[in-house]
């Protein structure tokens, strides 16, 4: 009996190896330099954890790293801010044209789309896989690039509940 779970356990540790090795292979052929980053990133997190005996940087990756990603994506937004390209001026313009008003609403609804995602990550996390695929479908077949699981997410949460209002 304890071969048996020495055995389950293996093939589980492998089966995670495996997908992140596939996600890698896949990025690589995408030519998609984000993912095969964010995947060599985690599987050496993974090996380190493995080796150690200590899954607390994986662990700390998983709970902080979205929200570190999140910092520096921002940072990068603002540079234009701080280094004059974007003034008070040029802001205050990007209001009265077509695609400013567009672009203004697309960003209010990410962000709501995204403060709802992750709840819905959270207490739903029988979504992520599907989250996950849906991401690197896009990235691969469309590219497009990873921030897809948290606006996805937030997109799942506003059509189901419009289902569930009209049910």
């Amino acid at each position: 009996m304890a071969l048996r779970g020495r055995f389950s356990l293996l093939a589980t540790i492998m089966a995670e190896y495996l997908t992140l090795a596939f996600v890698l292979v896949l990025s690589i052929v995408g030519h998609n330099s984000t993912v095969i980053y964010a995947a060599v990133i985690v599987l050496i997190l993974k090996i380190i954890s493995q080796v150690s005996g200590q899954p607390l940087i994986l662990e700390w990756m998983g709970s902080h790293g979205l929200n570190l990603g999140i910092i520096i994506l921002t940072a990068a937004v603002l540079v234009p801010i701080a280094d004059g390209t974007v003034t008070i001026q040029t802001i205050i313009d990007s209001f009265k044209s077509p695609i400013g008003i567009v672009a203004l609403t697309a960003g209010l609804l990410a962000a709501m789309a995204g403060g709802v995602g992750v709840p819905l990550m959270q207490t739903n996390p029988n979504v992520i896989p599907a989250l996950i695929v849906g991401t690197m479908a896009g990235v691969f077949f469309f590219k497009g690039i990873a921030v897809g699981p948290l606006i996805a997410a937030g997109f799942t949460y506003f059509v189901m509940a419009i289902i569930e209002h009209f049910k």
